[in-house]
C-alpha cells in the first residue's frame, strides 16, 4: 500500500481522493462503525425516517470550495439552495435576513447601505476572496487588491472598532451570527475573516443543503475513491504506525498515543502543549411539523443564529471562552427539510439541527437551554417536540475522536493555527517523521467542509515522497 489515510472526515477523503487520482494505491482506516467523520448523516435512534447530520448540516463551501469545485462536487450531490441563506430572529422585532439576493437583503435592513458598503466589494470577488481565505498561506494572493479590501473589512469587523461599521443593530447582529461560527471571543480577526467568506458565499453561490443529508458529500468523495481504486475500512482504530506513507484526518495529539518515543522530544512537547479550543453541545429534535417562528417570513429559512443582538452574542462568546457557561447559550439551527422534503418521513416528522456553544469539555446537558432559546423566539416550539437527542460536549469525541472537549474545529480556529498549523513551521501539513503527515482542520486552513486540508497535506505528500506535482 502506497498511501494509507486515517480517519474518514471531508480533509482525509481529500487527500485520499488526490492521491488515488495520482496513481497510488490507497486505503482509509476509520475508527467509527461508518464513514464520514464531521459529515455524517445518521437515522434516529427511534425513527429511523428521520435522519440527523451528526455535526455539519449546512453547507456554504460546497460550491465556494476550490478542491470541491475543481472535483465537480456540484455535479455529484444535488444541492438545494434556499433563497435565504441564514437568518437572525429577535425577541421584539422582526428578523435580520440574509437573502441570497444582496439588493434584497440590503433594502430589508435598518442600515443596509453599511451592509452593502461591507460585502458588495467582496460579493463582486467571491472567487478571489476564498482564494485567499482557503489558500494554504504561503502563496502571494492573486489579486492584491481585494486582498486588501479583506483585510481592511477584516480590521474592521475583527478590532473594538466593530461598532463604527454599522448604525443599524439588525446588520450588526446579522454580521455577528455569521461570525460566531468560530466559537471564539468577538470580535477578533478569526472570526471576522470566518464571517466574511460565509456572508461573501450567502451572496453568491448562497448556502446550500446536500439533499438526503452531509452524508452526500462523502458518498461522492467514496464513490471517486474506488473508482480510482482506493478501499475504506471501518472499526480500524489505529493503534500503532501503519506502513508507507500517512496522512492523518485526526487531532495532531493522536501522534503521542500512535508514534510515541519515536517523535523528536522538541516535536512531541509541542504537541503536548496543543490547545483545544471551546466546545458545542449537540442538540437534534424530531419534530412533529414547522417551527412557529415569531416572525412569519423565517418559514423558508433553512439555517438560523439565535443569539439575539450582538451585544448579547459577544457577552455569551466571552463567556464561553473564559470557561462559564453562558445564560442563555449562542446557538446554530437549521432545518434542511425546508428545502429537502425527502428529511420528512412518512408521519411528517423532521428534524431539526441545533448546537450550543459551551465551554471545552462541558459536561452539562444542553436540551433545556436549547429548548428554551428556541421558544423565545418560536413560541409554542416545545409542543412541536416529539424526541430530543442530546450529547454534552464532553461525549462529542464518541462520534468523532477529533473533537477533544467538544471543539469541532480541533483546535483550528484561531488566526495563528490558520497560518502556523498545530506546531509552528513552514510547511504545517508535514510532521519530523518521514513519510508522515496532517490533514486535519488543525493544519490551514483550518474548519470547514471544504477538503482543502486534506489537498495541500496530499499536495505534499505526494511532492516529497512520490515526487508527483498536483495543481
Amino acid at each position: 500500500m502506497d498511501v494509507t489515510v486515517v480517519g474518514s472526515g471531508p480533509n482525509g477523503l481529500t487527500a485520499a481522493v488526490v492521491c488515488a487520482r495520482a496513481g497510488l494505491s490507497v486505503q482509509v482506516l476509520e475508527a467509527q462503525p461508518t464513514l464520514g467523520g464531521g459529515a455524517r448523516t445518521m437515522p434516529d435512534v427511534e425513527f429511523p425516517g428521520v435522519r440527523h447530520d451528526i455535526c455539519s448540516a449546512v453547507h456554504p463551501l460546497a460550491v465556494g470550495s476550490p478542491f470541491f469545485a475543481a472535483f465537480g462536487l456540484a455535479d455529484r450531490v444535488k444541492l438545494a439552495v434556499p433563497e435565504i441563506s441564514y437568518a437572525n430572529p429577535f425577541v421584539d422585532r422582526p428578523a435580520a435576513i440574509a437573502y441570497r439576493d444582496l439588493d434584497r437583503t440590503s433594502e430589508g435592513l435598518d442600515d443596509g447601505k453599511s451592509w452593502r458598503r461591507l460585502l458588495e466589494p467582496m460579493v463582486k470577488r467571491a472567487d478571489e476572496v476564498v482564494q485567499f481565505l482557503l489558500g494554504d498561506k504561503r502563496s502571494l494572493p492573486a489579486d492584491l487588491v481585494t486582498t486588501a479590501r479583506l483585510g481592511l473589512r477584516m480590521a474592521w469587523q475583527g478590532t473594538p472598532v466593530w461598532n463604527a461599521t454599522f448604525t443599524g443593530r439588525d446588520a450588526e447582529a446579522l454580521f455577528t451570527g455569521v461570525a460566531a461560527h468560530t466559537i471564539s471571543p468577538l470580535p477578533s480577526i478569526t472570526s471576522a475573516a470566518a464571517g466574511m467568506m460565509l456572508a461573501t458565499l450567502a451572496h453568491t453561490g448562497g448556502w446550500p443543503i446536500p439533499v438526503g443529508g452531509s452524508q452526500a458529500i462523502i458518498e461522492a468523495l467514496i464513490a471517486d475513491l474506488r473508482a480510482h481504486g482506493g478501499t475504506l475500512h471501518t472499526d480500524t482504530e489505529v493503534t500503532a504506525p501503519p506502513e508507507g506513507v500517512v496522512l492523518y484526518d485526526t487531532a495532531p495529539t493522536a501522534l503521542l498515543r500512535i508514534y510515541g518515543d519515536a517523535l523528536p522530544s522538541s516535536y512531541a512537547k509541542r504537541l503536548r502543549r496543543y490547545k483545544f479550543g471551546s466546545g458545542v453541545a449537540k442538540v437534534d429534535y424530531v419534530l412533529s411539523g414547522d417551527v412557529p417562528w415569531s416572525d412569519p417570513r423565517l418559514a423558508d429559512a433553512v439555517t438560523f443564529h439565535l443569539g439575539g443582538e450582538r451585544e448579547d452574542m459577544a457577552r455569551a462568546e466571552a463567556a464561553v471562552a473564559a470557561g462559564r457557561h453562558a445564560d442563555p447559550p449562542m446557538v446554530l439551527a437549521a432545518l434542511p427539510h425546508v428545502v429537502d422534503p425527502s428529511r420528512i418521513d412518512d408521519a411528517g416528522r423532521r428534524p431539526f439541527w441545533t448546537y450550543a456553544h459551551v465551554p471545552a469539555g462541558s459536561t452539562i446537558d444542553q436540551a433545556e437551554a436549547v429548548t428554551n432559546v428556541v421558544e423565545s423566539f418560536a413560541p409554542g416550539f416545545r409542543d412541536l417536540v416529539v424526541a430530543t437527542r442530546s450529547i454534552p460536549a464532553a461525549r462529542m469525541v464518541e462520534h468523532n475522536a477529533n473533537y477533544v472537549g467538544g471543539d469541532i474545529a480541533v483546535g483550528g480556529n484561531n488566526a495563528w493555527r490558520a497560518l502556523a498549523g498545530p506546531v509552528a513551521q513552514l510547511n504545517p501539513w508535514a510532521t519530523p517523521l518521514p513519510g508522515v503527515y496532517l490533514c486535519s482542520s488543525a493544519t490551514p486552513p483550518g474548519a470547514g467542509v471544504h477538503g482543502m486540508a486534506g489537498y495541500y497535506a496530499a499536495r505534499t505528500a505526494l511532492r516529497r515522497e512520490f515526487a508527483i506535482s498536483v495543481r
